[in-house]
């Protein structure tokens, strides 16, 4: 008999004792738990730093105000994963009340104004609302060669809000106006430039309690540090 010919019956023990293990593996180890912890374990936190520092400027329309310019200040503050980086930013606006919006309002406080001859009127002329706002923003980053990245990103935000105007400061209908909220957003835009130097544009849109807006916005950036480091 051949040196290398199995006796009967061993060939099956061999194969369950080689096979066994990898099955128990797999079983306490499904694929789709596999690729969560391998997509979990590619975000760490030891990327995160300054890196870059960004201003912009642009126009700006909302759901109940005219539009109005919005500025901000961003700070890119590294890589939490591959491609992915995180944004802290504050920005500002002011704007008017819309007619619209301002007619519906009139029209509410006078539904709840004791009236009884019925011809009682209110206008509370101009007035305006604004908006200071701190986001933490997350953004995936394309870069599309040296001098160009694109990139699409979404966060959360929390907004302080005041509203004023000669007919309403001072008085209730001002309080209703004055409020603290949370608000979601999504941006999609691209940087152009050198290494340090950069001109950003960017698209915004804010979801959020009474005012949602939609921003386009042209900034400068400069980087300090070189890219994912």
């Amino acid at each position: 008999m051949s040196a290398f010919t199995r006796q009967p019956g061993r060939l099956g023990g061999w194969a369950v004792s080689k096979v066994m293990p990898a099955v128990v593996m797999l079983s306490a180890y499904p694929p789709d738990r596999l690729t969560a912890q391998s997509l979990l374990q590619q975000f760490s936190y030891e990327n995160l730093k300054p890196s870059a520092l960004q201003f912009d400027i642009g126009p700006l329309g909302g759901s109940n105000v005219r539009g109005a310019l919005t500025g901000g200040v961003r700070m890119d503050y590294g890589l939490i994963a591959p491609h992915i980086r995180v944004l802290l930013g504050v920005s500002y606006f002011k704007a008017d009340f819309s007619s619209t919006a301002r007619a519906r309002f009139e029209q509410r406080l006078k539904s709840v104004v004791v009236d009884p001859a019925g011809d009682d009127t209110i206008n509370l002329g101009r007035i305006t609302w604004s908006d200071v706002t701190g986001d933490v923003d997350l953004q995936y980053v394309l870069p599309q060669g040296r001098a160009v990245t694109a990139y699409m990103g979404i966060g959360i935000g929390a907004h302080i809000r005041h509203g004023s105007g000669p007919a309403i400061n001072g008085t209730f209908v001002q309080d209703a106006l004055n409020e603290i909220t949370a608000g979601l957003n999504g941006t999609i835009g691209t940087e152009v430039g050198a290494r340090h130097w950069r001109v950003t544009f960017d698209a915004r849109g804010v979801l959020s309690s009474g005012l949602s807006t939609v921003s386009l916005r042209t900034g400068v950036m400069y980087r300090w540090a070189g890219f994912g480091k």
